[in-house]
């Protein structure tokens, strides 16, 4: 049974602030439906000061679908670390830990994007050492002792109920990321395929002498959307599609690696690229992928155009997929 991925980033170029109290309305409604046919994990991220509304305030949006649903997971992928308060971000997931019984996962990164850090008055350059510092105090903060923070003693409650701490990960694509992870005992997330850079991982592993394990992106990773006439969608709802596409693409350098990085300047290219699938149910079922990540609100979609996507997947893919 492959793992099965609702992803929700809220974009939604241009949208009055009612339209999007009913986008996030009907992304929760998602959640849940989703969560009652036996989707894994709905996934979120972080971003600021995007003109077109993309998420910036993930654990928020976390906790909602949490509270929400019964069984999946929800993963923040990623948070951006330096952005945040050490011991305010420790005491967030603490407490989603407890609501949820352990169901949020955070992966961990530093970004790629300076105007967020200027954004925050983060000085960009410190990113590392910022970083280094988040991860190494809230698994300090989350055994519930006092340590010294930044000079003074310091204390964080609650506990979280997860043993021996919330599932944490250290996103990335660069040695010096899996470093980190490694060094801290953590997992890694590649943000790519990038099998030589779990092979270092795992070097680094033996070198610091702790243990970890990876969770890296298939050679595949295709945002999907499905649908009975791919042509229709294509044809109706491409725009969206690359505009998120050329909006993501716009922020990475050449040095950054992601499984989701479009090139393509037109909805043709787009299509013919494969990194957004409109696929039938049958196409869908037939991938043979171990991660299937739907996107069914993706570029401003139209909630109507999702919700017909999110229930073909899971009344007519899902059930083939796990007999």
């Amino acid at each position: 049974m492959p793992v099965t991925v609702v992803r929700f980033n809220l974009v939604a170029p241009d949208a009055t602030p009612a339209a999007l109290h009913a986008r996030h309305a009907t992304a929760l409604e998602m959640a849940r439906y989703a969560d009652d046919h036996g989707i894994t994990t709905v996934q979120t991220e972080e971003h600021h000061g995007v003109a077109d509304n993309w998420m910036p305030s993930p654990f928020t949006f976390a906790g909602a679908v949490l509270g929400a649903t019964r069984r999946l997971a929800v993963t923040v992928s990623a948070v951006i670390g330096p952005l945040h308060d050490p011991l305010r971000l420790a005491e967030d997931i603490a407490v989603l830990d407890l609501l949820s019984g352990g169901r949020l996962v955070t992966v961990a990164g530093i970004g790629y994007r300076p105007e967020e850090y200027a954004m925050f008055g983060v000085d960009w350059k410190r990113r590392g050492q910022l970083q280094d510092e988040l991860l190494e105090t809230v698994l300090k903060a989350w055994t519930g002792e006092e340590f010294v923070y930044r000079g003074r003693p310091v204390r964080v409650a609650p506990r979280p109920c997860s043993d021996p701490h919330p599932l944490l990960l250290v996103g990335g694509s660069s040695r010096a990321a899996a470093r980190r992870a490694a060094r801290l005992g953590l997992p890694f997330f590649p943000s790519a395929h990038l099998p030589e850079l779990e092979a270092y991982y795992k070097d680094r592993l033996a070198e610091y002498g702790t243990e970890g394990w990876t969770m890296m992106p298939g050679a595949e990773t295709p945002l999907l959307h499905v649908a009975e006439d791919p042509d229709r969608v294509w044809a109706e709802y491409g725009e969206h599609f690359l505009h998120e596409a050329r909006t993501y693409a716009s922020w990475q350098s050449g040095e950054i690696r992601s499984a989701v990085k479009s090139a393509a300047t037109t909805v043709e290219e787009l299509r013919a690229e494969g990194v957004y699938r409109v696929l039938t149910p049958d196409a869908c079922a037939a991938q043979g992928l171990d991660n299937l990540v739907l996107h069914p609100l993706a570029g401003g979609m139209p909630v109507e155009e999702g919700w017909r996507s999110l229930r073909l997947f899971c009344e007519d893919v899902l059930p083939r997929l796990s007999s």
